[in-house]
């Protein structure tokens, strides 16, 4: 009989709801893999159907942000975020036998979350057409998967695995976060500097456990590109229905019948209830303003799709209408409350989330600085009109005082040079006193 600590213990058949080929769910059944978890995974319809089962009631009341992968054991425990799925199907081995050990286990976790997670989209969702191109944000996050992958070259070269002498939780993880870019863009050129961080990953993904919920993987050939068309066929068709010709008498007919079965009103209404009942749902805040010569549209196409220093910036001060338009400096005024990066970033995220119907008529760059438990958030926005846009509709009031906002004045240097650092996220940032650390762009 097997010591204790080698036996695989006894699991209960436990259910993991995602979609197809989600690399945040791997990490959970490569975890389960190891630990010998029994785990039913629901991903296709009838069982699971991703953007309306995950949106029912009952789904909800189990897991109330609705997001997947979300895991439900026999006993009714429920548990959504993959990173907490992993450590609870797997055992003491994977999640460290030592204080010490946990602790850089989660140093790794954390690492992928904030560190690899950011420039991996950026520059991989494109390719997979699931996100529009931007060319300048593209660039940076390759050099920070150039950064990244220095980094675990460093540590890998006389390591094995991430921490102690077999697999954890940290490669797990890290190699779960990693695998689009060696699927999709690290072709051997790009990757071939790193030995240590390939070698280290292809032992990995060549384990048995990791096998049964990868299989084989195929490393990165040629660098995949943005593909405008597939990005195009992903986006949500409108139904549009078919122009039927005019039958005259038919609709004469329907006219007459439904004036004949139109009822009397209880009451008349006054010219203030007739206002009332005669104004639209939903008033555009920003109506009572002239028409402005600035396309703000026009600018964000250039912003997206050209080089920002030679092309957009051009662009936009060439036919920035300082009448019609405002440009904003906003500064968060709790530094001392942002502790990790990945955190700080849902902060911006969430906000812009929280803003979308105001994108017609803004701009902005916001960018975190400096390191975890050190660091800072300020952005540069432009709005539609003179005043701050905020105020304008209750649905846009739910961030914004957490920031300091300060004009400036569109003629005046420090404009310029603010809006040419933070819309290149490049530059002396001299205001800040941090690095650079990532960026995120309304638009």
């Amino acid at each position: 009989m097997l010591p204790s600590c080698l036996r695989t213990p006894s699991f209960p058949l436990q259910t993991l709801y995602t979609y197809p080929e989600n690399w945040r769910a791997f990490k959970a059944l490569i975890a389960a893999q190891y630990s010998g978890a029994k785990i039913k995974v629901l991903s296709t319809p009838p069982q699971f159907h991703f953007g309306q089962t995950n949106k029912t009631p009952e789904f909800l009341k189990k897991f109330p942000v609705g997001k997947v992968p979300a895991f439900e054991g026999d006993d009714g425990f429920c548990v959504f975020e993959s990173n907490a799925i992993a450590h609870y199907v797997g055992n003491d081995e994977l999640r460290g036998s030592t204080k010490e050990a946990a602790a850089q286990i989660i140093q790794w976790v954390s690492f992928a979350d904030s560190d690899i997670v950011p420039p991996a989209s950026t520059w991989v969702f494109p390719t997979l057409g699931i996100m529009h191109y931007n060319k300048q944000a593209t660039e940076y996050a390759k050099e920070e998967v150039k950064r990244i992958l220095g980094v675990l070259d460093s540590h890998l070269k006389t390591r094995t695995f991430l921490v102690g002498e077999r697999v954890t939780l940290a490669d797990i993880t890290v190699v779960c976060t990693l695998l689009w870019l060696y699927k999709q863009v690290l072709e051997p050129s790009f990757r071939q500097p790193y030995d240590n961080v390939n070698r280290w990953f292809v032992t990995c993904i060549n384990q048995p456990q990791f096998k049964a919920v990868l299989g084989e993987v195929k490393l990165c050939e040629k660098m995949a590109q943005f593909d405008a068309k597939k990005f195009a066929e992903n986006q949500p068709k409108k139904d549009v229905p078919k122009k039927e010709k005019p039958v005259k008498e038919e609709k004469k007919q329907q006219q007459e019948k439904k004036e004949e079965n139109k009822p009397e009103p209880e009451e008349e209404l006054d010219e203030c209830e007739q206002a009332l009942a005669s104004e639209p749902k939903s008033k555009d805040p920003f109506a009572h303003l002239p028409k402005s010569p600035f396309i703000m549209d026009e600018f964000k196409r250039k912003y997206s799709n050209e080089d920002t220093l030679t092309v957009a910036l051009p662009y936009f001060w060439e036919h920035f209408d300082k009448e019609g338009w405002s440009i904003w400096y906003a500064e968060y005024r709790f530094p001392e409350e942002l502790s990790q990066a990945f955190m700080s970033c849902n902060l911006i995220t969430g906000m812009f989330q929280r803003l979308d119907k105001l994108r017609k008529n803004a701009f902005a760059s916001v960018i975190l600085f400096g390191t975890n438990n050190s660091s800072s958030i300020s952005g540069v926005w432009v709005f539609r009109g003179q005043e701050l846009a905020f105020p304008l509709s209750p649905d846009w009031q739910v961030d914004y005082e957490s920031y300091a906002w300060r004009k400036l004045d569109a003629t005046s240097e420090e404009c310029k040079t603010l809006v040419k650092e933070y819309y290149l996220w490049d530059g002396e940032f001299a205001h800040v006193g941090k690095a650079f650390n990532q960026g995120k762009i309304f638009k």
